[in-house]
């Protein structure tokens, strides 16, 4: 727990992120739709600044919880655009939950900081892998509301859901192919450069976050393969996404928070 590192502003911006956050969560009945809407966007806004600053800041720093709040943030993001095409979405207090225990998280701790020899390219790295996080974070989502919703048809209760079954499944899937790109290309720049991104001498070894990243690379080719070639939907499609997220949060979050908070080690 590295809090007392943090900034003045950063605590504020953080404090502020949970507060908007959880009037958004647990003030929605009582104080309206639009309240609720504007906490919300104005937690998003927080938490976005927030992670700017973390991330690009005087001291940049990065571990399991910054990846999880980037993570929650974008998958935010993606409601916000979907929740002016499909208002009924009923996801909002549970990402704004999610937003508030992620950016409290973070604040507790903000990982270890970036290495001075580490390659300019190293960001971008990072951001094509959080990235692929964020869109693997928002088909997760969209395939446990279209499970619930395909429940609910079948029990002949209410499914209403603000977005046609259909279009929610061609849109997990979208979110699918997506992020496989943007973890190829990850997988990619760090198997060929990842000595020169992180500004090591020694030859790049197979780690428990390379394994794990390349078992949810295999877990999602599967996926796409399997829906491409042989239809796979329904049950079967959502259990290898979520087999396949599991390793991806494996890969990174997994092995930053064994290191950081059960070895006790920044690097």
């Amino acid at each position: 727990m590295i809090l007392a590192s943090a900034s003045p502003l950063t605590v504020t911006l953080a404090i502020g992120a949970a507060v908007a956050y959880g009037v958004s969560t647990l003030g929605a009945a009582r104080l309206g739709t639009g309240v609720a809407r504007a906490a919300v966007r104005l937690g998003w806004l927080l938490h976005g600044l927030m992670l700017l600053l973390g991330l690009f800041g005087e001291a940049p720093r990065f571990g399991f919880a910054p990846a999880l709040s980037v993570t929650a943030w974008l998958v935010a993001a993606v409601y916000a655009v979907e929740s002016r095409v499909y208002p009924l979405l009923q996801t909002r207090w549970a990402l704004s939950a999610l937003g508030a225990v992620v950016v409290l998280l973070a604040l507790f701790f903000p990982g270890s900081q970036l290495p001075a020899s580490a390659s300019p390219w190293l960001p971008l790295h990072w951001a094509l892998g959080i990235a692929s996080y964020g869109l693997f974070g928002a088909a997760v989502v969209h395939a446990w509301f279209m499970t619930r919703t395909e429940e609910r048809i079948r029990l002949a209760t209410d499914t209403r859901l603000g977005m046609p079954l259909l279009t929610m499944e061609r849109l997990t899937f979208r979110f699918v192919g997506a992020g496989f790109l943007l973890l190829s290309a990850t997988l990619l720049l760090g198997l060929l450069f990842g000595n020169q991104l992180y500004g090591t001498s020694t030859p790049l070894k197979l780690t428990h976050k390379t394994a794990f990243s390349i078992l949810s690379w295999l877990t999602f080719a599967v996926l796409l393969i399997g829906r491409a070639r042989f239809g796979w939907r329904g049950r079967r499609a959502v259990r290898v996404l979520y087999i396949g997220t599991g390793w991806l949060l494996l890969a990174y979050v997994g092995t930053r928070f064994v290191l950081e908070i059960v070895l006790g080690r920044a690097t």
